[in-house]
């Protein structure tokens, strides 16, 4: 029996080498073989230019545009070159219509103009007019034919569409003075900046006297403290002096008495 082991055993030593070369070159001839991705290697000489025009209609590529597709920015008008409030210039809407320039918010000549503004009331010092008062103002956003200057309590007076200012006789000190802008249409109504009331400016004589009497005003008062300072000092020494008199006097006493 053992002797019969020991053949088996080496039988299926000498046989299993050959099972195992058979069961491996049976699984090489059934499995796919195994394959590497190749790396090309190119250089700028051997990319070839060509080949990219040849495909520059294909549908990757981006579409050209056509220099007859470039549309060129539309500017508008530009604004017109007019202050208001400068006088005898040309008028914005008559300016717009011969240079093609652009008056902002314009109102038309079918409508009422706007209220012009009320820039200052000056009082005139000097020359034929001394004594009147000039009326300066600024044009409003409309189209204007003419401006009316009201004065309370007189009759208004009328001006150019190019003027911007006006003399009106001497007014007292609150009286209240508006512009009206007028056209084929109607007149401006009266608002918070086209009216204005009139304030008396204080004369450099005036001026002059009240800084005189501010003056000795201040003089006064300096005096009157110097003189209340010397007249304490004065009494604080006097003071002094009859204590020190008084200590070295050995029959004085705070009684009075000796």
């Amino acid at each position: 029996m053992a002797s019969l082991c020991k053949a088996v055993a080496a039988l299926l030593f000498f046989v299993s080498p050959l099972i195992h070369s058979y069961l491996f070159a049976h699984a090489a001839s059934t499995s796919s073989p195994i394959t590497r991705a190749r790396i090309i290697f190119m250089t700028a000489s051997d990319y070839d230019y060509n080949d990219e025009d040849d495909n520059s209609d294909s549908p990757s590529s981006p579409p050209k545009v056509l220099s007859s597709m470039k549309t060129p920015l539309q500017h508008g008008p530009h604004p017109c070159k007019h202050d208001p409030c400068l006088e005898n210039q040309e008028p914005c809407a008559r300016l717009a219509q011969r240079t093609g320039c652009r008056c902002p918010g314009m109102s038309g000549a079918n409508e009422p103009p706007h209220p012009p503004r009320i820039q200052a009331l000056l009082p005139i010092s000097e020359g034929a007019d001394r004594g009147k008062v000039e009326v300066q103002w600024c044009a409003p956003s409309s189209v204007v034919s003419s401006y009316r200057v009201v004065v309370e309590g007189s009759e208004a007076v009328e001006y150019e569409d190019v003027s911007r200012r006006g003399l009106v006789g001497s007014l007292a000190a609150g009286t209240k003075v508006c512009v009206e802008a007028v056209n084929n249409a109607g007149r401006s109504s009266f608002s918070e900046f086209s009216c204005k009331r009139y304030d008396t400016p204080e004369s450099s004589d005036h001026k002059l006297l009240v800084g005189v009497i501010g003056g000795g005003v201040a003089l006064l008062l300096l005096i009157v403290t110097a003189a209340a300072v010397l007249w304490k000092y004065q009494l604080c020494q006097r003071a002094k002096r009859n204590s020190a008199d008084g200590l070295g006097n050995p029959s004085f006493s705070t009684g009075g008495t000796l």
